[in-house]
């Protein structure tokens, strides 16, 4: 069993059961996913994000605050700017392992599990 099979079996702590329910379904936005992922290359003020993603400025706004809120992203005020990057090293390698496996090539058999 793997060791996050091994944790859960065991009595993993429900709390943080739905914490990571929730913030996979915080993922679950396209537009949202856009701009946690512009943050990668972080800081990257607001308006870029904006510019990168296509996003309005209020709605990529919005995004930030509710991932904030989640503690994946992570702001730092210079002057009058709000910058942006992930939070941690966890969210990056996250998102980085994420974007891997979705670019590997998917096996007929893999498609019907």
């Amino acid at each position: 069993m793997s060791a996050a099979g091994t944790l859960l079996a065991t009595g993993h702590d429900p709390g943080h059961i739905e914490i990571l329910a929730g913030t996979f379904r915080l993922l679950g936005d396209p537009t949202r996913l856009r701009v946690l992922l512009t943050c990668l290359d972080g800081p990257v003020p607001v308006g870029e994000i904006a510019r990168r993603t296509g996003a309005s400025q209020p709605l990529v706004s919005h995004h930030l605050r509710l991932l904030r809120g989640a503690r994946l992203v992570r702001g730092e005020r210079r002057q009058r700017q709000v910058f942006y990057a992930t939070a941690d090293a966890h969210i990056r390698d996250m998102l980085l392992d994420m974007l891997a496996h979705a670019d590997e090539p998917q096996d007929d058999d893999d498609a019907h599990r």
